[in-house]
């Protein structure tokens, strides 16, 4: 009963977790179109002010009562004319203020008295401009302009007051709105029946791979799935069978990198072994056999520390990216180079510009990099440090006038414990007393930047070794 159990469970969740989204998605839409119902409706309560307060300035410049056809003679004549011919719709109210109180109001009973509002009543009456502005009422919010007026001869103050009672005109909003949600949850329901009937049709071939991916044992990493179709299950077949492809080669890879590892680990330790057995009481024989052994286990100690930052290589935590000025990166290396012995350095060309990288490691690269260089050049040779951006990458080098790399070996020396002949000498890659393990750490540090490394062959001689890196720009950093 355990596996239906699981089976039911997985469904369930899959079902769940598309509600979830489902639902989150039809909750946006419906708050959504609340917010811009309600929008719009603010704008239509505006443009009701904005066209009752033309209306009235238009009254207004005309100065005759257009009941009677006479001129006005004071604000009140101008105010009750105005509120005689113009009839507020259901949800609008207007009243006229003369010296700081109401006077007359609309001939319709309003939702609410805001004539009565004496707060209301006083900004109008202290108001000089047109203004607008909102308020609360027994009906709800509502939305004023405040229309001033003065007549020539009349000392007194007065002002129309139109009020747009929104929260009546939401009614139209809420329905709508209303009918979205019932609908949003019908259709929540019919996409939960039907995501239960698809889970189940789709977890069935799932199963079927997961019960083939468990018949192959990490002993043998050779079995595939068989791909049949080109369906979402199968694209997952073919997935899994790439994914066993890295692994087998990481299995590969791991094995020969333990058989090179114990290799290179079997020479200085049988060394050491043979000095020791061979050791006797003479002080200066055994000052000389100190210093050997003491030469080869700082070999040791540096093969186990390349080895240990090859091992972290692939690691997530293996880059901590910062904000890095290559042309400070270009000239720093050179700098701290220079102590490596006596060559003519030089600073090639530098990008002024500054990416996301881990300067640390880069600087651990350009230094094997130029430490590589002057274990196979000469006090007269040239090594010269450069970086610049080519398009969307961002190439940093190390160049020098020594032999060169023979075109075989271009590729292979970057391999780990790989070693390289020149292209017309001994060897070319890392140094004759080194584990082949600094051009391998040079080309980890590319990978793990996303780019790579490599050698090239420069016209007038020697060698060229290139980080070749995407540009991350600085706004990429967490």
């Amino acid at each position: 009963m355990r596996a239906p159990r699981r089976r039911a469970t997985a469904r369930a969740r899959i079902v769940g977790w598309m509600l979830l989204l489902t639902g989150l998605a039809l909750a946006g839409s419906v708050a959504v179109t609340w917010a811009v119902l309600s929008a719009r409706l603010d704008d239509q309560v505006g443009g009701e002010l904005g066209h009752e307060a033309a209306k009235f300035r238009d009254h207004a410049r005309r100065g005759v009562d257009p009941a009677t056809g006479r001129p006005v003679r004071g604000v009140d004549d101008v105010l009750t004319g105005h509120l005689g011919q113009n009839l507020p719709d259901r949800a609008e109210t207007f009243f006229s203020v003369v010296d700081g109180r109401a006077d007359r109001r609309s001939p319709h009973r309003p939702p609410a008295r805001l004539d009565r509002d004496a707060a209301l009543v006083a900004r109008a009456a202290r108001a000089t401009a047109p203004e607008q502005g909102w308020t609360d009422s027994a009906a709800g919010r509502v939305r004023y302009a405040v229309l001033p007026v003065r007549v020539a001869g009349d000392p007194r103050r007065g002002a129309l007051v139109v009020a747009e009672f929104r929260d009546l005109e939401r009614g139209g909003v809420t329905r709508a709105t209303r009918v979205l949600a019932v609908s949003s949850a019908g259709a929540l329901a019919a996409a939960g029946l039907a995501g239960w009937l698809i889970a189940g049709r789709v977890l069935a071939p799932i199963r079927l791979v997961r019960h083939a991916a468990e018949r192959i044992g990490a002993s043998d990493l050779t079995r595939r799935l068989e791909v049949r179709g080109n369906d979402d299950v199968a694209a997952l077949a073919r997935t899994f069978n790439t994914m066993l492809d890295r692994l087998e080669s990481a299995f590969a890879a791991q094995r020969r990198f333990a058989d090179d590892a114990g290799h290179e680990l079997r020479t200085p330790i049988t060394v050491i072994r043979g000095h020791l057995e061979l050791m006797d009481d003479d002080p200066a024989s055994a000052a000389e056999t100190r210093r050997l052994l003491i030469g080869e286990l700082d070999r040791m100690g540096r093969i186990v520390g390349d080895l240990l930052v090859l091992a972290r290589a692939d690691r997530p935590d293996f880059l901590a990216p910062g904000a890095v000025d290559l042309a400070d990166l270009t000239v720093e290396t050179v700098a701290k180079s220079r102590g490596l012995g006596p060559r003519r350095w030089r600073v090639a060309e530098t990008a002024e510009v500054r990416v996301a990288a881990d300067g640390q490691r880069l600087t651990q690269a350009l230094m094997q990099l130029t430490a590589n260089a002057v274990r196979h050049t000469g006090a007269d040779d040239t090594i010269e440090v450069g970086s610049a951006v080519r398009g969307a990458r961002v190439l940093l080098w190390v160049r020098d006038t020594g032999p060169g790399v023979a075109e075989e070996d271009a590729e292979r020396i970057f391999d780990r414990f790989a070693r390289a002949a020149p292209s017309g000498g001994p060897r070319a890659a890392d140094a004759p007393d080194g584990a082949g393990l600094g051009l391998a750490i040079v080309a980890s540090i590319a990978r793990a930047h996303g780019g790579r490394a490599y050698v090239s062959a420069p016209p007038d001689g020697g060698a060229r070794f290139v980080l070749d890196l995407p540009l991350t720009p600085l706004e990429a950093l967490p």
